[in-house]
């Protein structure tokens, strides 16, 4: 059957917020050469924010999917970073652009230099949309935590604003690329990135309002 139904997705999430310990945060890979498994602690740091600050039971321990496999439907939340190329084949791009519309959702993080290759993954994906800067006032800002200038700057990169954009599919936001920020290295552990314990928790903070928006959308 093409069209899979993400059982995964809903299984566990009730109006509190609870999710069931099988429940992982996904990292997906992918071809092309660019570097999928950077910030090897960024998911298992943020699954853990998330069970003490939101009440979660995420499975610290995250798992690792490819763009074309079918086991891409039984993860919900799909991270995506790296610093260079990304290469979707026809079969992989028409597999993420049925899970997403199936209800999945991708976060991604560019952590230096993936901008001009992901945008182009993602057209393949999605010819249709165009990655839109999410307002100041959409709720991936203001649930757990409140973001009121948007998408927090974690890294200096090329020194530009941290700029959060999304595709919307149906009126809703399906995938959330966060630019010129580098949250990911932000979840990981602090004497990776030796960052400030601010500049951490902010990070934190932003990525457990994108997972709690994944789950629970507006």
């Amino acid at each position: 059957m093409k069209h899979y139904i993400l059982l995964s997705l809903f299984w566990f999430v009730s109006s509190s917020f609870n999710i069931e310990p099988s429940v992982k945060l996904a990292l997906l890979k992918y071809a092309g050469g660019g570097d999928w498994y950077a910030n090897p602690t960024a998911l298992p740091n943020l699954s853990a924010f998330c069970n003490d600050q939101l009440g979660t039971n995420l499975d610290i321990n995250n798992a690792t999917v490819e763009v074309g496999s079918a086991e891409l439907f039984n993860f919900p939340f799909l991270h995506m970073t790296g610093h260079g190329n990304v290469v979707f084949s026809d079969a992989e791009a028409d597999n993420l652009r049925t899970y997403l519309m199936a209800g999945g959702f991708l976060h991604i993080d560019d952590n230096y230099g993936m901008d001009p290759y992901v945008r182009p993954a993602m057209k393949k994906v999605f010819p249709e949309l165009e990655f839109k800067e999410i307002p100041f006032d959409h709720p991936i800002y203001h649930n757990a935590f409140e973001f009121d200038n948007g998408l927090p700057k974690i890294h200096k990169h090329d020194d530009k604003t941290a700029q959060g954009f999304g595709l919307i599919w149906e009126g809703k936001l399906i995938c959330y690329y966060s630019y010129e920020t580098d949250l990911g290295d932000g979840w990981e552990d602090q004497a990776v990135h030796k960052d400030s314990a601010e500049k951490r928790i902010e990070s934190l903070r932003m990525g457990a309002n994108i997972v709690k928006f994944a789950f629970e959308g507006e």
